[in-house]
């Protein structure tokens, strides 16, 4: 049972951003989803000890490049995210699309 003076994540995000489908709630849960991605990135690179130069000299891109990426992945084409996840990292990208 909710307490009548908790307030949750949703609860917030709803009075603070709007609800779910307004224009201003989207935008925070995409860019909330593309910083997810930039940490899973950096956890991944982390987890095999790879440093960011080491990343980058795999997949041809600068150390400050991959920084930007785990920092941000917004604005990442999908090549790069293959290139960085499958050719860098060895491992396998798995997308989900809702409609």
């Amino acid at each position: 049972m909710k307490n009548a003076n908790t307030t949750t994540w949703n609860d917030l995000k709803d009075q603070v951003y709007g609800e779910k489908g307004t224009t201003r709630r989207d935008l925070l849960d995409r860019d909330f989803k593309s910083f997810k991605v930039g940490l899973q990135l950096r956890e991944a690179r982390e987890t095999k000890k790879m440093t960011q130069d080491q990343l980058g000299e795999i997949i041809e891109k600068k150390r400050s490049f991959i920084s930007r990426i785990e920092n941000d992945a917004s604005n990442m084409t999908l090549k790069t995210l293959f290139d960085i996840v499958e050719k860098g990292l060895g491992g396998k990208l798995k997308i989900d699309i809702e409609v």
